[in-house]
C-alpha cells in the first residue's frame, strides 16, 4: 500500500483559542469545503468536538454518485491538535492531523495529511490522474475560505 502525504500550513491573525473553536466545529467543515464536493454531515453526535466521535457525511464523487464517509475523532489536545482517521469511505487509508501553534501574534496551523486510495497499481494511477490534484484542490479553495474569513494570513 503506497500512502502519500499532503502538508499544509497557514498563518492565521487570531489566537490559537479562536483558531480551535471554530474548527473542533464540525459543521464548520461545511463551509470551507468546496461546494462541487456537494459536502453533507448525516450524522453528528454533538456540536463540540470530542475524542472518539464519529462523524457520517456524504460526498459527491461524480455527478449523480454520492458515497458514504465515516471518520473518527481519534485524538484530540485541547487547543493543540486533533486527529480525524477515516473508518469508511472514498481512501484506503485516511489520517488527518489538525496541529495548532500560538506564533508570531497570531496561529500556525498545520494539516498533515496520510492517505493511501485502491489497490495497487488502480490506486496509483487513479491518485496521478485525479486524487492527487482533487485534494490540492480542496485545500486550495479551504485556504482561501479560511484567509476571507479570519483575514489575511501571511
Amino acid at each position: 500500500m503506497k500512502v502519500y502525504l499532503l502538508k499544509r500550513e497557514q498563518w492565521l491573525p487570531i489566537p490559537v483559542e479562536e483558531a480551535w473553536a471554530f474548527f473542533s466545529t464540525p459543521r464548520n467543515l461545511d463551509r470551507i469545503t468546496p461546494p462541487e464536493l456537494g459536502f453533507k454531515i448525516q450524522s453528528l453526535p454533538s456540536e463540540e468536538m470530542y475524542e472518539g466521535e464519529i462523524i457520517t457525511y456524504k460526498v459527491k464523487l461524480l455527478p449523480g454518485v454520492w458515497i458514504p464517509w465515516v471518520t473518527e475523532i481519534k485524538s484530540m489536545i485541547e487547543n493543540a491538535a486533533f486527529i480525524d482517521e477515516q473508518r469508511a469511505g472514498p481512501y484506503r487509508f485516511w489520517h488527518h492531523r489538525h496541529h495548532f501553534e500560538s506564533k508570531d501574534g497570531g496561529t500556525l496551523m498545520t494539516d498533515l495529511v496520510h492517505y493511501s486510495v485502491a489497490i495497487w497499481p488502480f490506486g496509483f494511477i487513479a491518485h496521478e490522474l485525479f486524487v492527487k490534484e482533487k485534494l490540492r484542490t480542496i485545500f486550495d479553495f479551504r485556504h482561501e475560505v479560511i484567509e476571507k474569513h479570519f483575514g489575511k494570513s501571511k
